[in-house]
């Protein structure tokens, strides 16, 4: 992902230099030339990214020297990000109406030579840090002729839907092919047993290959009518990787209508879920299960005996052997099979074909089904190709994608992989870089999409102009034309709120990116109770805590951009806050005793969004809040004693 920052990084230089011309402000003097020369190296070096991070998949001597790129690239940023603070530092201060934090405006009789002498020394801090960076990207760039890279041809962005139109947001996924499988298993759902205690629990299982439809089976049987009125309760869990028993028993309570004990005791955990279920006819799919160790599951399933005559738990898994040791009989064991040939054409060819006349699907459709064959069978391999194709108008370009080498890369151990590669390659770099964020999230995490946008905007992926909102909602809206959204819903409380989810594949192809592509998010992310207990925290660009930050860790997280304390039960907010003068998100809401915010806050010139929501104790802002020239929203819903 080394070409989405430098495509970052080139537009901040271009920005803040015509920013000094119009401002009148020279703060960095003496670079003009190594911000030309940088310039101009980095848009050199662009135009061979897209190579290079094809071979990086397969040449661990490219995917150091991107690593190296991407991380140098960053330091940049961050250097800039330091030059773009001094610019409006200095405009605030040289205004009429500034008065400084706890100081009463008096006339100054200070020569104006010595007000300068703090602001010499600061460009000459932010000159000295750009020509030290610029020198080692010098020495990583002189590195890229050894490798032989290809100029790319650069993506028609024309070809991708701007438009914010409702329609974008609807799940493309269509069924073909497993009209079967959905009667056979909705009949095995339908079967009356005994109570649980005679008979013990009936379990239903789906198994076979990631990307080939087993949650969307389950879904299509789980949503059958037949199936509603068969069951008192329905309860859907993805369990996926990790199989907690406290969090798996906790979640089928509240869905099932019961109060989640207050404790993370087991025993007491299964007795509440024992209670809440106990005599009620229930249907309870267990999504994405993986874990092989059968004593995790009999807890949870001799409390699950207790359920109604006919109660049914459907279990959908990768691998045979978890449904054998849950305890599914071999007749239940429904092994789905791969698509036909005629079925991946047919789900390819109804998506990458949707906005194309008749003429131009004869003109396709050979090519098509050569392409349909590289699915290999898989229902999501055939959706994402689609969706690729449906941009492409040309012969050639399909034929590209037949052609690709990405089909060969080696590194790529997951047979869907490559289809999901050659759709990411396709995205600019502020796409990429907007899909692989979403990789912090865990799986079947369901994503509010306003949160999502706000957490973009505060690490610079929407840039600087005009309504980042509007400019978010066009990102997500290209991301979910390439499938790489599903499970979309509206509404809610709030009529403008969207959340989706991303495929388990899908994200297991963001994670894959991570490890593999671009190493800076893994670094730059933090959900943790103890940052200070993780290496390199002064290069977290967002940081979602839990308990009341340490003053002294406000001076190691420089590149801060985003900060998220909601209820951490906190109190105060140190002084030292101020210290993080690239935040552009700050989350406070529901801290309850907070009664003040420090004055140190209006520091922070770069932040835009503010959330106070619910800090009832909350008395006043800081006095020179006017001085956040950048803050577009303060959501402060419930703080009734400002």
């Amino acid at each position: 992902m080394a070409d989405a920052i430098i495509s970052v990084v080139l537009n901040r230089l271009a920005a803040l230099m015509q920013e000094q011309i119009r401002s009148h402000v020279n703060l960095v003097r003496g670079v003009d030339k190594e911000v030309e020369s940088l310039s101009e190296e980095l848009n050199t070096v662009r135009n061979v990214l897209e190579d290079a991070e094809k071979k990086g998949c397969k040449d661990k001597s490219v995917k150091d020297w991107l690593t190296r790129l991407e991380n140098t690239s960053y330091e940049m940023d961050d250097v800039l990000d330091e030059w773009n603070y001094s610019i409006l530092k200095f405009r605030i201060e040289q205004s009429d109406d500034f008065v400084p934090p706890n100081k009463k405006k008096v006339w100054s009789f200070i020569p104006t030579s010595c007000m300068c002498f703090k602001n010499v020394f600061i460009r000459h801090d932010i000159a000295l840090k750009i020509k030290e960076v610029k020198a080692r990207l010098d020495l990583i760039l002189a590195e890229k002729d050894r490798y032989g890279f290809v100029i790319s041809q650069p993506i028609d962005q024309s070809r991708e839907p701007w438009r914010v139109q409702s329609t974008s947001l609807v799940d493309l996924e269509e069924v073909c092919g497993r009209e079967l499988e959905r009667e056979n298993l909705v009949s095995k759902l339908l079967v009356e047993g005994g109570s649980g205690k005679e008979l013990g629990i009936h379990l239903v299982s789906v198994v076979g290959a990631g990307g080939i439809g087993k949650t969307t089976l389950a879904k299509l049987a789980y949503n059958d009518s037949q199936v509603n009125r068969f069951f008192q309760l329905k309860i859907w869990i993805c369990v996926s990787e990790t199989f907690d028993e406290v969090v798996i028993a906790n979640e089928i309570i509240e869905r099932a209508g019961g109060s989640k004990p207050n404790t993370k005791q087991l025993e007491m955990v299964l007795q509440c879920l024992k209670d809440t279920i106990s005599g009620k006819k229930f249907l309870l799919v267990l999504d994405d299960v993986w874990t092989e160790d059968d004593t995790k599951w009999e807890s949870l399933r001799n409390c699950l005996k207790y359920g109604g005559v006919g109660s049914k738990i459907l279990v959908t898994t990768r691998n045979q052997k978890v449904a054998i040791v849950m305890g599914t009989v071999k007749n239940d064991i429904h092994q789905l099979g791969h698509l036909s040939h005629e079925h991946c054409w047919l789900l390819l060819g109804r998506i990458a074909l949707s906005r194309k006349n008749k003429e131009e699907h004869e003109k396709f459709e050979n090519i098509g089904q050569e392409i349909a064959k590289k699915c290999k069978g898989l229902p999501l391999a055939a959706k994402t190709l689609g969706s690729l194709l449906r941009f492409k108008n040309s012969l050639e370009e399909w034929e590209s994608v037949l052609n690709s080498e990405i089909w060969e890369l080696e590194e790529v151990e997951v047979d869907l992989f490559p289809h999901l590669l050659l759709s990411y390659n396709e995205l600019s770099p502020t796409l990429k870089r907007c899909f692989s964020y979403c990789a912090v999230f865990s799986k079947d995490t369901e994503i509010n999409l306003n949160i999502l946008i706000t957490k973009w905007m505060a690490l610079g992926y929407l840039g600087s102009h005009g309504d980042w909102k509007l400019r978010g909602r066009e990102y997500f809206n290209k991301l979910a034309m390439r499938s790489l959204f599903q499970d979309f819903r509206e509404g809610g409380l709030d009529e403008q709120m969207i959340t989706f989810k991303m495929h388990d594949i899908v994200h297991d192809f963001a994670q894959f990116l991570k490890k593999n592509v671009g190493s800076r998010i893994k670094k730059t992310t933090c959900q943790t109770c103890k940052p200070f207990l993780v290496s390199k925290v002064e290069q977290y660009r967002s940081l979602f805590h839990y308990y009341a930050l340490d003053p002294h860790l406000c001076d190691r997280l420089t590149s801060l951009r985003l900060l998220k304390l909601r209820k951490c039960s906190l109190e105060e907010i140190s002084d030292e806050i101020g210290n993080l003068i690239h935040l552009k998100t700050l989350n406070l809401g529901y801290n309850n005793s907070l009664e003040v915010l420090p004055e140190s806050l209006c520091n922070l010139r770069e932040l835009e969004s503010l959330n106070i929501t619910s800090c009832k104790s909350l008395v006043r802002l800081p006095r020179g809040i006017h001085t956040l020239v950048n803050l577009k929203h303060l959501y402060n819903r419930n703080t009734t004693r400002l």
